[in-house]
This record gives C-alpha cells, sequence and structure tokens, in this order.
C-alpha cells in the first residue's frame, strides 16, 4: 500500500479520533479497582512477597523484557529498543521505577490505564506497538500483581530516545480514532462451551503473550484483520501460521511437540529463529508444563487458514535440480539429505510449515544472515547457522530455498532471484556472487 494512501486514511482516523475524544473518557475497562494513593517507587512490604512473586510470572508471559529493554543492555525495562514499524520506528520506554526517567511517579491507575488501555500518565495516547489492545484482557489480580512486581524492579536513570514519526503519522489524537476502529475495550470472555485448560490457553495467547500481534495480518493501518493466527510479515520475517491448519498451521504437530517448542525453542519438526527464539528465551521457556499445554490446546483448536498444499515443483526441473546441488553442497551435513535436520541442533525441514509458507521471507533471511536457535534452560547450547550470503549468488539462494520448500514431500511457491536480491538490499549485506563462485566486479 502506498504512503500517499495511508496518509490519506491516516488523516480520515484524525478527524475519527476527535469524534472519539468522548468514547475515549467514557467507555474505557473499568480501573476503579486500582488505587491512586501509591507511587510505583515505594517500597513493598513483605507481606506482599507472594503478589510480586506471581507478578514476575505475569512479566515473563507478557515478554515486557524484551521490548523495554535496548540490544546489549544489562539494565532490564529502562526502555531504548528500536521498534521498527511500516510508519517509522519507535522507542520503547523506560518502565523501571525511576522517579525522572520511569515510572516510579505513577500510580497504580496510571499503570492500569497504560498497559490495558494505551493512555500514558499525561492523558496521551500510545502506538498500539504496544499491545494493549491484547493486555486489555489481562485479569484485574494479574494486573496488581503484575504492579506490584515493577515496583521491585531495580530503578535505572535512564531516557530512552524519543520517537519522532513523520506526519502525518505523529499526530496522536488519530490513535483516538484508531482505537475506536481496532480497539476491543473489553476484558477476557471465558468460553463456557470450552474446558478450563482451553480457556487458560486462550487467556494466555489472546492477551498475555499476545500472539496475534506478529501471528495475525495487519491492514494498511496496523489493525488486525479477521485472518486471526494465520501469520503475517514482519519484514524481512514471516510469523507462520499458528492455527490447526495441516499445511502451514500446526495441526500435525502434537500437543507435546507444540510445548517442546515452547519450552526449548525446537521439536522434531522446527526450531525457533528470530524474533521467535526471542520470544521463547525471554517469555515462553519459563511458563508451566501446564500452561504450555493450554497454549498446545487452544491453538490447535482454532480453525485456521484454507490454505491447502499445491501441487510440489517438478523434481526434474532446472531449478530444483540446480537447488539439489547447493543443498547437498552446503546443508546436508546438518540437515541430513533427507531433510529430517538434527533435534535441538539443526532445523528439520521436511513437513516444516513455516518452510512451506507462501512467504519465503525467514527462509531467505535465515541462509543469507544465519542466525540461532533460542537459548533455553532445556537447550543451552543451541545450535547456529553461518551466513551464506559471501558464499551463493541470488540466483543459488532462490534454487535451494525453492528446493528444500518442494522436497520430501514438502510443496510450496518457487522462491526468485529478484526476491532474495530485495531482502539482501533490505538486511544491507554483501552484494552477490555469481554463480561461477568468483568474486563480484
Amino acid at each position: 500500500m502506498k504512503k500517499t494512501t495511508i496518509a490519506i486514511a491516516v488523516a480520515g482516523i484524525v478527524v475519527v479520533g476527535a469524534l472519539a475524544a468522548l468514547w475515549m473518557n467514557g467507555s474505557t475497562r473499568a480501573d476503579d479497582v486500582a488505587g491512586d494513593q501509591v507511587q510505583t517507587s515505594q517500597p513493598v512490604s513483605a507481606e506482599d512477597s507472594a503478589a510480586v512473586k506471581r507478578g514476575e510470572y505475569i512479566a515473563v508471559a507478557g515478554d515486557c523484557v524484551a521490548c523495554h529493554t535496548a540490544p546489549g543492555s544489562k539494565t532490564p525495562f529502562s526502555g531504548g529498543y528500536g521498534i521498527d514499524t511500516p510508519f517509522g520506528t519507535i522507542y520503547a520506554s523506560n518502565i523501571t521505577p525511576d522517579n525522572q526517567t520511569g515510572i516510579g511517579q505513577w500510580t497504580e491507575r496510571d499503570f492500569y490505564r497504560a498497559v490495558r488501555h494505551g493512555i500514558g500518565r499525561q492523558g496521551e495516547n500510545l502506538y498500539p506497538a504496544m499491545p494493549y489492545n491484547a493486555y486489555v484482557k489481562v485479569s484485574d489480580q494479574d494486573m496488581h500483581d503484575l504492579w506490584m512486581y515493577m515496583r521491585t524492579v531495580k530503578p535505572v536513570n535512564q531516557q530512552p530516545p524519543e520517537t519522532h514519526l513523520p506526519f502525518p503519522y505523529n499526530i496522536r489524537l488519530a490513535m483516538r480514532g484508531w482505537n475506536l476502529l481496532f480497539f476491543k475495550n473489553s476484558g477476557f470472555d471465558a468460553n463456557s462451551s470450552q474446558s478450563a485448560e482451553w480457556n487458560r490457553g486462550a487467556y494466555l495467547v489472546q492477551g498475555l503473550e499476545h500472539c496475534a500481534a506478529c501471528h495475525t495480518p495487519k491492514n494498511m493501518l496496523g489493525g488486525d484483520t479477521s485472518a486471526y493466527l494465520q501469520g503475517s510479515s514482519l519484514g524481512q520475517w514471516h510469523a507462520p501460521e499458528i492455527t490447526g491448519n495441516t499445511y502451514t498451521g500446526i495441526g500435525q504437530w502434537s500437543e507435546q511437540q507444540v510445548v517442546d517448542y515452547l519450552k526449548s525453542g525446537s521439536n522434531q519438526v522446527a526450531v525457533a529463529s528470530g524474533p521467535m527464539a526471542e520470544a521463547v528465551t525471554n517469555s515462553t521457556q519459563h511458563l508451566t508444563d501446564a500452561d504450555l499445554r493450554a497454549i498446545a490446546v487452544y491453538l490447535k483448536s482454532q480453525p485456521g487458514s484454507a490454505n491447502q498444499k499445491p501441487a510440489a515443483l517438478a523434481a526434474t526441473s532446472p531449478l530444483m535440480q540446480q537447488g539439489a546441488n547447493v543443498y547437498q553442497a552446503n546443508c546436508s551435513a546438518c540437515h541430513n539429505s533427507d531433510g529430517r535436520g538434527i533435534p535441538q541442533l539443526a532445523a528439520g525441514l521436511r513437513d516444516n510449515p513455516g518452510i512451506m509458507a507462501a512467504d519465503s521471507s525467514s527462509v531467505i533471511t535465515t541462509i543469507l544472515e544465519g542466525g540461532r536457535g533460542a537459548v533455553t534452560l532445556n537447550n543451552p547450547t543451541s545450535g547456529a547457522m553461518p551466513s551464506f550470503a559471501w558464499k551463493l549468488s541470488d540466483q543459488q539462494i532462490a534454487a535451494v530455498s525453492s528446493y528444500i520448500r518442494n522436497s520430501w514431500q514438502n510443496a510450496a511457491p518457487a522462491v526468485t532471484s529478484q526476491q532474495v536480491a530485495a531482502m539482501r538490499k533490505q538486511l544491507k549485506l554483501t552484494p552477490q556472487l555469481p554463480d561461477n563462485g568468483e568474486p563480484a566486479h
């Protein structure tokens, strides 16, 4: 979608936002349970230790540290992480209880309004890079416990960079219109026809774990589409479908395979990489097995997309033959000639839904950049893959990508050299080598 089209749409929701001011003030989910007397920086009594412990678990489940900690920082929650969006870079705030640069002067009600409604202490609207549209489902008890935990975090006096989006995306008033269009201001609704385990999984997926933030496609204004959890583009990565679809989803995975993946970053089918590896390292590996199984039950029950496996590319085609040669020379030692990989070390490629997604961004990125799996307690020495950007040409990468997407009963659209070239440029990697292996001139 062209930026000019988006700009016109943003201008439209600015008008809607102005009309939505009364809505924002009058229909927010009640925060009366939260007090205005105690500030975050005030000490926590020993009697509150149980709430603090529960709140630490909530913070882990919500993966707060991922966005509110700058890369390489030794001070968790001190902000500064840049979140790249189609509209510009949004910098996460300092949420330590520091009085000057953090949330030390916030009350519990201030905290609730920011986390569950996207409203800052001064009444400003937050951008939905902060997933308040998911956190609105967090219960009052969990919110209270989370606030109690945040009061015990070490305060850090550090001012993160300010967010400066270009016009018209810098108009905070527009967020009121965005909220009116895309923000469902209600808590979690349990489904009485489902089990307690299913509902626990739904609560975690829809709320704290905010899975839809990455795995549900977005419209041109960043709102969720109706294709719930059916996969979405994240720039250089593709967040795959995580529904019961048996082709591009996790319908063929057992519940235990889902648990293993979230606990250790790998299972017999796939290895977490990119943003998902970070989510496993920071969040899901620390959840209880009961919560992970609840997540698995809920995800596998989702109907998912209508994606069906197409006919695979003919193994005799020139593209597939070239890909087979590249694979045998560069990939088979770790991923095996049958594509099964090595558990907890090298990703399995056969029957891997992430490999067969229509969007091949993750496959191309991994070959170009290399990567490392999630570092977890169950797998502290996770496997790593080297970059092949220096060694393989765009055509060779397109061929081997197409090969792994269409071998061992896999089937997916072919990858083109133009797609690889575009990703190489986006990643700012070294120019390609020609197919003969000689340095490019």
